[in-house]
């Protein structure tokens, strides 16, 4: 495997919404470079970033996977991401270690709902974008007047700056070709040949099209560039060698948004598109430097270099350029479980250069790793490299400590990367094991699926003692739980989702606790006077000390506060947590002899039960931020479902192929809304939620859920 230095390195991040072909579109790429023997399908498994069990079953990318194309002295590291929008997500970590995202387009719906996602994610670390209209040789996508009129809508959406870099060629024989406007050649194909097209003439029907689609980019190549516009209006175009380098700066400084046309399942452009990235796509190396924080690692008594101590995060930046001569850095973006090799991680060589057996230090977790069998990954199989250069994408098996987003390199160099920040899981479950042996299998296996997938979540509820798994929605638990059954022969049952209501107060209260018993001997004393009273949503609990003159002795003071927490975790309506609360502790008293810790945590938990029936007490539900996408037929039924749903929509907007609704809805009326929006919608609508804020469960709601919930457990009376 031949080495690449960081300047013959092109990184890029393959994102779009679902079905819009991008795993078939790298098993083309793969193909026209000759990395693969065949034309790889989802269908069947063989495409080779579609080699996960259950994504094979599903046919929908589900996680992040690699692979490479050595395509004319370059190396092409592509990052297919997942389209479908509870996995997202993954778009969003896919960002970070590369320098340029191809976002597809399927050619007969043009951007969708997660096109506009993954076009925002990259828009909030300022990386390149290259648009590939893919699937051009479907029947509804070959249309002059479509094609002109979807460019027209992606400039509404995203800016002028969208223009097209090829035109496709589209006779009675289908897609089997583009016209290069830059250097004004037409690429000919056999489709579903080898990928490799042959250089022909523009059809003089498209020479027209193609002369005035030329001079509209050379236009906006040169705005901007004094230089280039001084040449654009002297000789009225730009030259051929001129313009190549022009449009990599501009792409590259997010002054232009190319426009591609491809097949990927006919294999049709694609080695058109590897020579596009070679020539336009920045390299490692030409990017800004990387922006790292100093760490600080203490031993715990505030020494600084203890190899196992606490770290510090230090306020100075560091900054890095992606160079060899750089000391080493390497920034964990990915891990993944194999049954045979077990943990893979997935790193970027930030700076510096990495090779084989060699000993790095783990400045997250301040761990020493030894970095054995150095690897590239394509798809599953792992190849394995002597040494990777600054800027290049690479593997490595059985690391005992580092996870995903972790940060190594050279001891003493200590830096943090920021990882790619992720949203709260949306939905949660109770899990159950199906039997003895599943039980003991179960939280294993989970904290595997953990490691692979940062929106995982496996908890036990303080309240019920159930196990709980949560995930962005209810096809990803579903997954989880497919998986358990197929990689680690787990098998579990899933309980409705379980919705966190909470409890708060609306008024206030002030009340005494009093706790005394006497059974011989030293007896228990403590007496505590406190006022509560409420606070805006998202406080959590206030506690105050204004007590003066010793009422109470100083070391009782945070008994009292413990008591209240404690009986205001165990709730007082339905046993859900009351938050959003503020006590003031103001007057007590207390037994030189019989008063204790335990004796004022009791008095505590018994002032807050009685502050608790005076301030009003509440139950707040989560509403949740959603946001659906619909076809326009659709929308008002749409709207119909969610008033009924006591949602409130937020806004609407249409986006020429569909509309887009936001609203904000109760959690408890959107624990089955995928089944009914998949039928409502026939199957073509999608939404996403997230976790937004509580709100008070309206009167005759809580009732039922108050008649339904265990009262919780009343504390010990006063004696």
């Amino acid at each position: 495997m031949r080495v690449y230095q960081g300047s013959d390195i092109r990184n890029v991040a393959v994102v779009g919404h679902a079905h819009s072909g991008k795993t078939t579109l790298i098993a083309a790429l793969l193909h026209a470079a000759k990395m693969t023997p065949g034309l790889g399908r989802v269908e069947d498994g063989s495409a080779v970033t579609a080699y996960d069990e259950e994504e094979v079953a599903r046919r929908t990318t589900m996680s992040n996977a690699v692979a490479f194309a050595e395509w004319s002295g370059v190396k092409v590291n592509l990052l297919d991401t997942p389209g479908f929008h509870m996995f997202a997500h993954e778009a969003r970590g896919a960002m970070l270690p590369v320098e340029a995202a191809m976002i597809v387009l399927n050619a007969q719906a043009g951007a969708e709902t997660v096109t506009d996602r993954v076009w925002n994610y990259a828009s909030e670390v300022n990386l390149p974008r290259v648009l590939v209209m893919n699937q051009v040789d479907h029947p509804k996508a070959d249309s002059r007047v479509g094609r002109i009129q979807m460019i027209e809508q992606l400039q509404a959406r995203w800016g002028r700056q969208v223009v097209p870099v090829q035109l496709p060629i589209v006779d009675k024989d289908g897609f089997h070709g583009v016209v290069d406007l830059v250097t004004m050649k037409a690429f000919l194909y056999k489709p579903d040949g080898d990928g490799r097209g042959e250089v022909g003439k523009i059809p003089r029907v498209m020479e027209e099209d193609s002369k005035a689609a030329h001079e509209a980019l050379v236009e906006l190549v040169a705005e901007g560039k004094d230089e280039l516009m001084e040449e654009f209006f002297r000789e009225g175009t730009i030259p051929e060698e001129h313009l190549i380098g022009a449009l990599h700066e501009a792409i590259r400084e997010d002054r232009i948004f190319p426009v591609l046309y491809a097949s990927g399942l006919r294999n049709v452009g694609t080695d058109h598109l590897l020579d596009f990235l070679k020539v336009y796509a920045p390299s490692p190396v030409e990017r800004e430097p990387v922006a790292m924080r100093g760490l600080k690692r203490t031993n715990g008594n505030g020494h600084a270099n203890g190899q196992h101590g606490n770290v510090e995060m230090l306020e100075e930046i560091v900054m890095r350029n992606v160079d060899d001569k750089q000391p080493l850095a390497l920034y964990v973006y990915k891990t993944m479980t194999d049954p045979f090799a077990g943990r893979i991680s997935f790193f970027k060589v930030v700076s510096g250069m990495v090779k084989n057996d060699t000993t790095v230090q783990n400045y997250t977790h301040g761990e020493q790793e030894r970095l054995a069998h150095l690897s590239i990954m394509q798809g599953r199989k792992a190849v394995e490299v002597a040494e990777l250069h600054s800027g290049d994408l690479g593997a490595v098996a059985k690391l005992h400590v580092t996870l995903t987003g972790d940060t190594m390199g050279e001891k003493g160099q200590d830096i943090f990367i920021e990882p790619v920040s992720m949203p709260e899981p949306a939905m949660t479950y109770a899990i159950e094991p199906k039997s003895r042996a599943d039980e003991d299998k179960l939280a294993p296996a989970l904290h595997k699926l953990m490691e692979e997938d940062l929106m995982l979540r496996f908890f036990r509820d303080p309240q019920t003692n159930e196990f709980l798994v949560a995930g962005t929605g209810q096809p990803h638990i579903e997954a989880v739980v497919s998986k358990l059954k197929r990689r680690y022969h787990t098998e579990v049952t899933l309980k409705a989702p379980k919705v966190p209501y909470r409890e708060t107060i609306l008024g206030r209260g002030e009340a005494q606790g009093r706790h005394k018993k006497q059974t011989g001997g030293h007896g228990q004393f403590g007496d505590c006077k406190i006022r509560m009273e409420a606070l805006p949503r998202g406080s959590g609990f206030v506690f105050e000390n204004d007590i003066f003159g010793g009422a109470i002795p100083r070391q009782y003071i945070p008994a009292v506060e413990k008591g209240i927490q404690e009986s205001a975790a165990r709730g007082y309506l339905a046993g859900f947590p009351v938050v959003d609360f503020k006590v003031s502790l103001y007057d007590g008293s207390y037994h030189d002899v019989d008063s204790s810790e335990m004796s004022f945590k009791m008095a505590g938990r018994l002032a807050f039960r009685k502050c608790m029936e005076q301030a009003k007490p509440a139950l707040l539900e989560p509403v949740m931020k959603v946001e659906i996408e619909t076809p326009d037929e659709f929308a008002g039924t749409l709207l119909g479902d969610l008033n009924s749903r006591r949602g409130r929509v937020q806004g609407m907007e249409s986006g020429g192929v569909g509309t887009v609704v936001r609203a904000e809805v109760p959690m408890a009326e959107m624990l089955s809304y995928g089944t009914t929006l998949t039928a409502i919608t026939q199957g073509r609508g999608s939404y996403r939620m997230e976790m937004g804020h509580y709100e008070v469960v309206p009167p005759m709601i809580a009732q039922k859920i108050l008649a339904s919930a265990k009262r919780p457990v009343q504390d010990e009376a006063e004696e």
